[in-house]
């Protein structure tokens, strides 16, 4: 492993992503010199500049002379012009999760949050937490909430938190005194095999866990509660429909589909709790969140107030506006799963009929999750697919969204493709009536779309 004291200089490529900015800004605030590249400009890498890094549009072998250290990210391949400069001036040269695995090694209390889905809340929410506890954590998160002011927080604590993505099993490279699993579900099929080699990536992260530390299970999902029975050190299980050491109960929602339910340890209660943001996965979210708070030793009191201020994370049913009455929420999910969960808690919301615009996320999950993105759109009264988003693939023909259109209508009866996000806009403010609730759904770049309804909407 790479020894970051004799580190002064550190090169980022591909600077501008979530997790990259992060790590760039830790280092950046324990006096390092940052210098790093990306293809396009973002308001990431203007913070960054702001900050004191230096960071160059497009990437040039020139931009890494100096450094003592490349960090890399997933999507840049070993050809890119500056890793391969790098490697002839003799410069150590690690990926993204490696890198965060070495700062990760530093701090006691390491606590990662793996899962299909939810991460991002999850991990905000424990952040929100320790934070208000005074416990001074150092924050890494995958989205951006208003409690820290962005994704990322340097504390001076030996506390650390982050999400654990398995993609590529990079969460292996990790350091977790803490660790959730909130859910394991078929996914990332262009790395994993099938379930059970996602299965074996999942327990390897349990048992990276020290016997002296605590494993974070929900005994909803039936191959993280197997899991929970092979590790060696404490668990803690949570759920609302199974036997948990933390249960929900009692589940009531408000006017704008806002839970607040009793949560019982082994039996007793401990105490009631209510989010303002929707859904029963945000229950489940919450409940890992309670159980990791409990752990640490966190007051209940602050746990309460926490969950209760916390208003969700940028792109989760994140309200973009409303107008004539039309409301447009922009929404992340892009499993299956996800998108279940987030139009059934829409259906909590007050609306009259729900619009969802769905941009499939690369060709090899649409295809592989073919029959369960046929099923997932039952929720919604209306669904226009998009094209697909490539991110890291090319289209070979694997699949194309006219198809997946017949496969949701097959089940729901409900769904039309448009390939154009203007004719997509002006189609929904023609369409679209008073009261209806309207999603622009994916992890592409379909987020484009939500101001460009709202400008269309007449008054």
């Amino acid at each position: 492993m790479i020894s970051l004291n004799d580190v002064k200089s550190v090169h980022f490529v591909g600077i501008g992503g979530i997790s990259m900015s992060g790590l760039a800004q830790i280092l950046l605030e324990s006096g390092y010199k940052i210098t790093g590249s990306d293809i396009n400009e973002n308001n990431l890498i203007s913070k960054l500049r702001k900050n004191g890094a230096l960071v160059y549009i497009p990437h040039n072998p020139k931009n890494v002379e100096g450094a003592d250290l490349l960090v890399y990210t997933a999507a840049v391949k070993q050809d890119n012009c500056e890793i391969v400069k790098a490697k002839e001036l003799g410069i150590p040269v690690i990926d993204r999760a490696t890198f965060l695995g070495t700062i990760m090694k530093n701090y006691s209390y390491g606590i990662a949050i793996a899962g299909c889905h939810g991460k991002t809340t999850t991990t905000s929410m424990v952040s929100i937490i320790l934070k208000n506890a005074g416990l001074d954590p150092t924050i890494l998160i995958g989205g951006e909430i208003e409690a820290i002011n962005g994704n990322v927080m340097v504390g001076r604590s030996d506390y650390f938190v982050t999400e654990a993505c398995e993609y590529c099993e990079s969460f292996l490279k990790f350091y977790p005194y803490a660790a959730v699993i909130l859910n394991i579900e078929k996914d990332h099929l262009d790395y994993y095999k099938d379930i059970d080699h996602i299965i074996s990536a999942f327990k390897k992260f349990a048992r990276l866990v020290p016997e002296s530390g605590s494993l974070v299970v929900c005994s909803d999902n039936e191959h993280a509660i197997n899991i929970s029975k092979e590790v060696k050190c404490n668990v803690l299980t949570y759920g609302i429909k199974n036997k948990a050491d933390f249960n929900a109960k009692n589940i009531k929602y408000d006017s704008l589909g806002h839970p607040t339910f009793e949560v019982r340890l082994r039996g007793k209660k401990l105490g009631t709790f209510s989010l303002c943001i929707p859904g029963e996965h945000n229950i489940l979210n919450a409940l890992a969140a309670i159980a990791i708070a409990y752990n640490a030793g966190v007051h209940m009191h602050t746990v309460k107030k926490s969950l209760k201020e916390f208003k969700g994370t940028h792109r989760r049913f994140d309200i973009k506006g409303t107008r004539n009455s039309i409301t447009v929420v922009d929404d992340y999910a892009h499993h299956p799963t996800e998108i279940k969960a987030t139009l059934h808690a829409a259906k909590q919301f007050p609306h009259q009929k729900i619009w969802c615009i769905f941009q499939p996320h690369t060709y090899t999950r649409t295809r592989t999750l073919f029959d369960e993105f046929s099923e997932a759109f039952y929720d919604a009264d209306n669904v226009i697919i998009t094209d697909i988003y490539a991110a890291r693939e090319k289209d070979t023909g694997l699949v194309n969204p006219s198809e997946l259109v017949e496969g949701i209508n097959k089940y729901s009866a409900n769904a039309v493709y448009k390939n154009d996000f203007k004719s997509i806009a002006d189609f929904i403010a023609k369409e679209a009536h008073p009261g209806d609730l309207v999603f622009t759904m994916g992890a592409g770049d379909v987020f484009k779309l939500a101001p460009m309804i709202l400008d269309e909407i007449k008054v």
